[in-house]
């Protein structure tokens, strides 16, 4: 029984020697005596036992690497690139790219470094914010020639970050908050304009009503003396125009003393005058009414 038993053992560790599995989207290096014999791939696979053995296992999925640069720009701006390079190993070339690097993800680094390098120096900070899609492009097709060869393919290069120097951000902030504050302050400026400009054309508007209506006014005022005029002549026989002018001022004269002495809020001055002001002052319209009259006599022969 004990011999059944060593010889039971003896095979279960032949069959875990021999028999081996490899998961999915990955690839064994089979290896005899220390030289390269094949590829094992997903699934269930075996090897001479104590002959052969499994160097190592590598993915075949697709891995990113995030790579970042500083580097200073034209204008002389020390300035953080992240770039992240998306790549994965050749199924029909596993051989290079298990053997031909020692460090796949250094490498791709490397590359990154360089072609950034020569890049973003050629181009000021404003370009690098502008072109980084140029810049990821010269990433990618670098890395596809060279890396094509170790046995992997490039699927993708993006530029994902780009940061200046604390100072030089600080900087833009304060650029753009300016333009901003005269950009705010025009528009000011012009709302201010546009309100002046309308309240000026409504003063004016204001004005020119308002001469209209004392035109208005004074026009209404002659045509009722006129008609009191006449009234008065018809109903008292004997009376002159200057009596009833006299007469018309003196009653304007009284009521606009009442007007003064009713109003609590009035600020007018009454300068020393009596009633003789009154008289004055219709001597020296009816001077004005015959003047005028004359004027227009005079000119109505002229045309004749």
């Amino acid at each position: 029984m004990i011999i059944w038993g060593i010889i039971l053992a003896v095979i279960i560790v032949l069959l875990s020697l021999t028999f081996f599995t490899v998961e999915q989207q990955s690839a064994a290096v089979v290896e005899r005596f220390g030289k390269f014999v094949r590829i094992a791939q997903a699934g269930l696979n075996f090897k001479i036992p104590f002959v052969e053995h499994i160097r190592g296992f590598i993915s075949l999925r697709v891995r990113q690497l995030d790579v970042p640069v500083e580097t200073k720009t034209q204008d002389n701006v020390f300035v953080r690139v992240a770039v992240s390079v998306q790549f994965h190993a050749l199924p029909d070339n596993i051989y290079a790219a298990f053997y031909r690097l020692e460090n796949t993800e250094q490498q791709v680094t490397s590359f990154v470094f360089d072609v950034v390098r020569a890049r973003v120096p050629k181009m000021n900070l404003d370009d690098v914010f502008e072109k980084k899609d140029e810049i990821a492009n010269a990433v990618q097709t670098e890395l596809c020639e060279v890396m094509s060869n170790f046995g992997y393919a490039i699927v993708k290069a993006l530029v994902t970050d780009i940061e200046p120097d604390q100072k030089v951000k600080a900087a833009m902030n304060e650029i753009n908050e300016a333009q901003r504050l005269r950009i705010a302050a025009t528009e000011r400026g012009e709302a201010e304009k546009i309100l002046k400009v309308k309240a000026a054309e409504a003063e004016a508007a204001s004005k020119a009503l308002q001469g209209k209506g004392i035109a208005e006014q004074r026009r209404a005022i002659v045509d009722g003396l006129r008609d009191s005029v006449g009234g008065f002549q018809k109903e008292i026989p004997g009376t002159t125009t200057q009596d009833i002018l006299s007469l018309v001022l003196m009653t304007q004269y009284f009521d606009t003393l009442r007007d003064v002495g009713v109003s609590s809020r009035s600020n007018t001055i009454l300068i020393p005058h009596g009633p003789g002001v009154v008289q004055d002052l219709s001597e020296a319209l009816r001077t004005a009414m015959i003047t005028a009259n004359e004027v227009t006599k005079h000119q109505v022969d002229a045309e004749k």
